[in-house]
């Protein structure tokens, strides 16, 4: 009896969802291989971040997220206030769902119908991580008096990974 009511609903789908047949171009792999940073390599974008701050004498937080949008690596400076580690999380995870860097998105401000999104942060500070057409994650620093400096690091930070990352591939 279970077997019959899987064909009925199994036959109730394909008439409402007919699916047409799969051509040899439209084919597609069963699997796909996803790159991701080794911790190491977070750990070395994080920490060229905070140097790069450190040099102008800033004490920032840093956080690099992976792919997803998880905490891979989450740094923060002797003296940097702890508001730091929320505020670059939320710069990182903001520039890795958008795939851009968060100063692009600062624009619209208030405005704009993500202003409104638990969890993102529509100002500088946050920046892709990717190399070689492949995207990797994000990092997001926090603790400048600007987010223009905040992105600067940031950038240093990704730099610091991109160049070794492409060779790997």
């Amino acid at each position: 009896m279970q077997i019959l009511r899987g064909f009925v609903l199994l036959g109730a789908v394909t008439a409402l969802f007919p699916m047409a047949p799969v051509t040899a171009e439209e084919e597609f792999p069963l699997a796909i291989n996803v790159r991701q940073m080794h911790m190491e390599t977070a750990l070395t974008a994080a920490r060229a971040a905070m140097a790069a701050c450190r040099a102008e004498g800033i004490q920032v937080g840093v956080t690099v997220v992976d792919r997803r949008g998880t905490e891979q690596v989450v740094l923060r400076d002797v003296v940097a206030p702890h508001l730091t580690l929320a505020v670059s999380r939320m710069k990182a995870y903001t520039a890795n769902e958008m795939s851009v860097a968060t100063s692009a998105l600062e624009e619209d401000g208030p405005d704009s119908p993500l202003a409104h999104v638990p969890g993102l942060f529509l100002g500088a500070g946050g920046v892709p991580i990717e190399a070689g057409g492949v995207y990797y994650g994000a990092i997001g620093v926090s603790g400048a008096s600007t987010g223009i400096q905040d992105e600067a690091c940031a950038r240093a930070g990704a730099e610091a990974v991109e160049i070794e990352l492409e060779m790997s591939l």
